[in-house]
């Protein structure tokens, strides 16, 4: 079930033909205030406009976090800086699209997103001395917990769920990040396996010259 929070009644009602067309199940409300008398953790989506009025929706989603880490967001904008995509993608939100947007690239998005719901369900998973919680996105190290990034989280968390497989970087930036074609080029896959080989062990992800990486 997705809940869609969108204050323009006509986008809002698209929105929800769009998902019907592809057998998705959605509610409307119009605003964060009416999205917090919804059971939010009934919901496996929520696709949040973040210019809402009176209670916007970079607020609301602060306290969707503070409640639950098992709720996935889309994040709906009409504009965004890259300061607002790391704040929004690497601490708050699963993915955002910019209206307007192109059909496909939208339902693709969501697919992905409730497609990577399916392999962080587990409550916990140890590996090499460290606990996983995916549904809190932890990991500990004798009870102590070990920050790291939503993003670096989820790239950990494909990992696991590939073990031994080779995956090229492309793979990964169409999994993890979704945006492929604006990371394609970059190396930031190499960034955030770089940050977790500092924050956990230095070996956790191998490198296979010319083909991608894979976790022993």
């Amino acid at each position: 079930m997705i809940l869609i929070v969108e204050d323009n009644e006509q986008l809002s009602k698209n929105i929800k033909t769009i998902l019907d067309m592809n057998w998705f199940s959605s509610k409307i409300v119009y605003s964060a205030e009416d999205a917090e008398k919804e059971k939010l953790n009934d919901y496996n989506l929520i696709i949040l406009d973040i210019n809402l009025p009176w209670k916007n929706g970079f607020e609301f989603l602060k306290q969707i976090r503070s409640k639950w880490n098992n709720i996935s967001v889309l994040i709906l904008t009409s504009k965004w800086t890259s300061e607002d995509k790391v704040e929004w993608l690497e601490l708050w939100a699963d993915d955002y699209i910019t209206k307007p947007f192109d059909i496909p690239e939208f339902i693709a998005r969501i697919k992905a997103i409730l497609r990577r719901d399916t392999w962080i369900k587990a409550e916990k998973t140890s590996l090499n001395g460290y606990d996983i919680y995916p549904n809190q996105e932890k990991v500990l190290k004798n009870w102590a917990e070990i920050w790291i990034s939503s993003l670096e989280f989820k790239l950990l968390m494909y990992f696991l769920k590939n073990r031994w497989k080779v995956i090229p970087r492309d793979e990964l930036y169409e999994n993890v990040w979704w945006d492929f074609y604006e990371h394609m080029f970059s190396r930031s896959v190499d960034v955030y396996i770089a940050n977790l080989r500092k924050k956990l062990w230095k070996d956790i992800i191998k490198t296979r010259k010319w083909s991608g990486y894979y976790l022993e």
